[in-house]
């Protein structure tokens, strides 16, 4: 796909949307001006020279290929019909049979980035319909790798799955964070030196884990084998659980997806209008 490719966003002005009409440009996927992006309220201050509406059926009309970037709960809501284009989903819980049905297209890929998309980070797992050719799938996962990298999964499945495992990006690192700031400040340490000591592991964790070829059970086994401090905290870690709450938290996530897949589709269809 070309400078000349025409990409729609709908619900660019979020945080998901915004990232991925930044890195399309950056990547040479498509000129800013052969972008349509749609928002709700005010105008997001960021490229002037694509072409921004409130009108998500004539962002449709003017796109090749349609990302559909807003909340699961305000899908319904989005009366378009994209008949014989390609559209991509970045949301949770909905279905591909539930987006070829409400956008009246069947040349679907369904997608789970994560917020990391912001700083061109995300891993995006993705599933495409049997309607949706190679040259779809290979425009996908360009754009899916122009803010992080990308896998094809093999079901449907696998994406509800991948929910809760990558989808929630860096949320559950964030949460790690915060319980060991917190117990840095409830000792008296200084918050702000805290936040700087804590964010600037996750950074080195993350850089250690890009730079060496181990899977995460090697990297612990080699801090464990070194038999001090850290394997201490290590132990205690699992010892109050930390394996089950995390295999119990995925667990949710996995269900969480597929209850949203199901209310999506008892939901009552509307009717697409220009």
């Amino acid at each position: 796909m070309g400078s000349q490719a025409r990409i729609g966003i709908i619900g660019a002005g979020g945080w998901l949307g915004k990232a991925f009409s930044q890195s399309i440009v950056e990547a040479g996927i498509a000129d800013a001006e052969a972008l349509t992006l749609s928002y709700r309220s005010a105008k997001p201050d960021v490229l002037p020279s694509a072409t921004w509406t409130k009108d998500n059926q004539l962002l449709v009309e003017r796109s090749d290929v349609v990302i559909v970037s807003v909340r699961p709960e305000d899908f319904p809501a989005v009366r378009v019909s994209a008949q014989g284009k390609l559209v991509i989903s970045v949301m949770a819980g909905v279905t591909l049979e539930h987006l070829a049905r409400h956008l009246q297209t069947d040349r679907i890929v369904r997608s789970l980035p994560n917020g990391a998309a912001e700083v061109r980070s995300s891993y995006t797992p993705w599933v495409a319909s049997e309607a949706a050719g190679e040259e779809d799938c290979r425009i996908a996962q360009a754009i899916f790798e122009s803010c992080g990298t990308s896998d094809r999964l093999a079901t449907e499945a696998d994406i509800d799955y991948f929910t809760g495992l990558t989808g929630s990006g860096p949320a559950f690192p964030a949460l790690l964070a915060a319980a060991m700031m917190n117990h840095a400040v409830a000792r008296g340490i200084n918050r702000d030196v805290a936040r700087r000591g804590v964010n600037a592991l996750l950074v080195g964790a993350g850089r250690l884990a890009e730079l060496r070829a181990d899977c995460p059970n090697d990297l612990v086994e080699t801090f464990m084998a070194y038999r001090g401090t850290t394997a201490a905290a290590m132990d205690a870690m699992r010892a109050a659980g930390i394996d089950d709450a995390v295999g119990r938290g995925l667990d949710a996530a996995f269900r969480k997806s597929i209850a949203m897949g199901h209310a999506d589709a008892e939901a009552p269809q509307p009717t697409a209008s220009a």
